[in-house]
Parts: structure tokens; sequence; C-alpha cells
């Protein structure tokens, strides 16, 4: 190799060098700025309906697991500590053991994350719906996930869901949602049984986005890593982005 050619070798790889380094500082800056942000949020997360934050939590991350209809929140078991986990790893927010709670529970309105999943199809009673339709109303925000890909709890939920607000329906979030861009930038999410894409669909209401559902076992994919829904739903790496997303996404936009 002449010198010439050596020299433009060296300063290729030092192009490089730089460019990785640039990356490199990028993503842990945006991790710093992110945590001082959710930190903030945290600190700061006021639940609009109650005076005070519920039981310590104030700066603090958890998710209020739901307990409704019949179902008693014991499915996927660990999903409130594997999405705390999640969040812990991009922010400094402290964060604590999920909270079971049911829609009679006062201490709802202290929470301003629930999660709910099931397998089955489920009616929610007049007073769960008015509760829930509270609960939204003021600020919180719900994350559902059907379990093990199995279709009757979407297809409940959608239905359910919709009853809460009077012309205000479920609907497809594209992918050009900010949703998808809360922490990961997601370009698609492809199904592991089928040749298509997954979106997650919400509720809108007043303008904001209170609830969110992913019908393929996402829950099964960030929290089991799909050891009970096997070759189904999307995968355990689209799952974690996904979750993130939605929990990073709940947290910046109360």
């Amino acid at each position: 190799m002449d010198l010439e050619a050596a020299m433009g070798l060296d300063v290729e790889r030092g192009r490089m060098r730089r460019a990785r380094r640039r990356r490199a500082g990028g993503i842990g800056m945006r991790r710093a700025v992110l945590g001082i942000v959710l930190l903030a949020l945290a600190a700061g997360w006021t639940w609009r309906l109650a005076a005070q934050p519920f039981d310590g939590a104030h700066g603090s991350f958890f998710m209020g697991r739901l307990r409704y209809s019949r179902n008693t929140g014991n499915d996927c078991s660990g999903v409130g500590r594997n999405l705390a986990q999640l969040v812990s790893q991009i922010a400094t927010v402290p964060i604590r053991d999920e909270r079971r709670v049911t829609l009679s529970d006062d201490v709802i309105f202290t929470i301003p994350f629930v999660f709910m999943n099931g397998h089955d199809d489920f009616v929610l009673e007049d007073g769960e719906c008015e509760r829930l339709r509270t609960y939204l109303d003021h600020g919180g925000f719900l994350f559902a996930s059907g379990c093990c890909t199995n279709p009757a709890f979407p297809a409940a939920w959608r239905r359910e869901i919709g009853r809460l607000f009077p012309g205000e329906s479920v609907r497809t979030l594209e992918y050009d949602h900010p949703i998808y861009r809360a922490f990961h930038t997601i370009q698609e999410v492809r199904s592991l049984h089928e040749n298509r894409a997954i979106r997650l669909e919400g509720l809108v209401h007043d303008g904001r986005l209170v609830a969110v559902i992913c019908e393929e076992g996402l829950c099964c994919a960030f929290s089991m890593d799909n050891q009970c829904n096997v070759g189904y739903g999307v995968s355990p790496e689209d799952g974690k982005k996904l979750a993130l997303n939605i929990a990073v996404y709940a947290m910046t936009h109360y």
C-alpha cells in the first residue's frame, strides 16, 4: 500500500471512530436527558384528582395492576416488575413493585398508570365503567394486553372500552403516532405467526391518548420472553421496545 493510500485509510478509520463515538455519546446523552426528564416528571406527576401521591410513590415509577370483572389480575404475574425494570434501564427513576387494585378502590385515583390483561371475554359492570371513565377523564392511563394471542380478550376490551365515552371508540395507532418514538424508534413490528405488521390500538379522549392495547400477547413477550406463547405474537425484543415506549409515552403525555 502506497503512502497516499495509507494516509487515506487512516483518515477514513479516524472518521469512523469519531462517528462511533458520536453515536455512542448520543445514545448515552439521550438516556441521561430522558432520565432527568422522567425523574422530574415522576416527582411532579401529581394526580389531578388526588391531593397527594399514594404510599410514598412520589418520585418513583410503578404500575397499578387492575383486577376487573372476574379477572384476578394474575395473568403474567411478573409483568409489573418486568415493566419497571425496563424503565429502570433507561432512567434514574426509582422503581417499586406493582400495586394490585380494583376499580372500586379509591386508591386507583392516585395511580397514574394501570395495566390490565387476560385471556378471555369479559364484561365490565356499569359501576366499573363509571369508575374507569372517571379515572381516564382525570389523567389516568390504561395499558392493556391480550395474553397468549387469544383474540377473546382484545375483542372484549375494544367493546368495553368503547362504552366509556360516547362517540369515541378504540382505533388503530398507525406508525406515525409519537408512541412509536417515545424512546425507541419503531418503524414496524411483525407478527411471528402471520405475514403482517402489528399495530397498537388506543382510545383518544379530549385529544389525549388515554388507553392502549396490543392484541398480540405483548405481556407474554416482554415479561415472559414468549415462553407461554412460543412462535406467536411479537418477539421478546419487539415486545420490550413497545412496552417501554408505552410507559415512557404515558409518563410524558399525561
